[in-house]
Formats: C-alpha cells, sequence, structure tokens
C-alpha cells in the first residue's frame, strides 16, 4: 500500500481561484511556489481553448 497523501477535488470558479491564487501571493514564496504550480499547471488544462473542426 502506497504511502500517498489523500487528495481533495474542489470546483471554483475563475474568479474564486483568482482570489487564492492573491491570497496565496501574499506568502512567502518558498512556502507556496509548489501549491501555485499545481493550481496554474490544472487550470491551464481546464481553460483551454477547444479547437473548432
Amino acid at each position: 500500500m502506497k504511502n500517498e497523501k489523500p487528495k481533495i477535488h474542489l470546483e471554483l470558479t475563475v474568479e474564486e481561484i483568482n482570489l487564492v491564487l492573491t491570497a496565496l501571493g501574499q506568502l512567502p514564496y518558498v512556502q507556496v511556489v509548489g501549491t501555485v504550480d499545481k493550481i496554474c499547471k490544472q487550470a491551464e488544462v481546464q481553460t483551454q481553448p477547444i479547437d473548432a473542426v
């Protein structure tokens, strides 16, 4: 059995994500860089425009 940390999947609006990122930006960089990176990467995938076929 792997010793993985449990994950939580949230559904937030773009506005709410921006608010979270703004709040994280008030903290020291070294404490939040990993979390900010994960949020940005996941948001980028979900907000890509769908190419017209």
